[in-house]
């Protein structure tokens, strides 16, 4: 059974979330928040699988909850999933460096919704490629510029892995990277865990950060010298 937390300002979005969710026979609604601080204490009581985060909440906004929550040793299984929409959160980017696991939509279609969670709640692609490349590329460009000399771990990755971490952070999902380098879906994932282990990083999410962090991808930072 997936738990889900679902944290949001707004009681009608919760609630119809809540009908959406609660119709599945492998998930349940484990609680509700109205903000960020009852998002960080119901996650340490209920323990859920899944939280469900809005980042414009009063008080303690999504993104600091998502923190709190992410660097609690506590918590260390629960999954943060940012909900957003494309024209308003300016702090996305900022939400998968504080650790979070992914995004999904407001709108989005109730079947996306439950893949979504399904696809988190299992560790794999926490992103999806078409989120990935619309956000990564719109926000990480507001981010600081490449810092290479900070990801000496890099140099522990062969040169294959290497190349797939060039493809997740480019929004690939699993059975595109396999197309692409004409392998196995199952050798692409082994692969992206591979990495995974070698960089320390809890998740897919955080292999695109160290992707445009460390420069191995460029979403158009200044080319004018600046």
């Amino acid at each position: 059974m997936i738990r889900v937390l679902l944290a949001d300002d707004q009681k009608l979005v919760r609630a119809g979330f809540r009908s959406i969710l609660e119709d599945e026979d492998d998930i349940e609604v484990a609680g509700e928040a109205g903000d960020g601080d009852g998002a960080v204490r119901l996650a340490r009581e209920l323990r859920p699988d899944i939280v469900l985060m809005d980042i414009r909440m009063p008080g303690t906004d999504g993104l600091e909850a998502t923190r709190r929550i992410v660097r609690d040793p506590r918590l260390e299984g629960v999954r943060v999933v940012i909900l957003t929409t494309f024209d308003l959160d300016d702090y996305v980017y900022g939400a998968l460096r504080a650790g979070a696991s992914g995004f999904l939509v407001k709108d989005t279609e109730p079947m996306e919704l439950l893949h979504g969670i399904r696809v988190c709640a299992r560790g794999d692609a926490l992103i999806s490629p078409a989120v990935t490349r619309r956000l990564i590329s719109e926000f990480a460009g507001r981010a600081r510029r490449p810092e290479p000399a900070r990801f000496t771990r890099l140099n522990a990755l062969t040169e294959r892995e290497r190349e797939v971490l060039g493809l997740v952070g480019e929004g690939l999902s699993n059975d595109e990277i396999a197309r692409r380098l004409v392998v196995s879906p199952a050798t692409s994932k082994t692969h992206v865990s591979r990495i995974m282990t070698k960089l320390d990083v809890r998740d897919r999410a955080q292999l695109v950060i160290v992707a445009y962090e460390s420069g191995m991808i460029t979403p158009g930072w200044m080319s004018d010298g600046s």
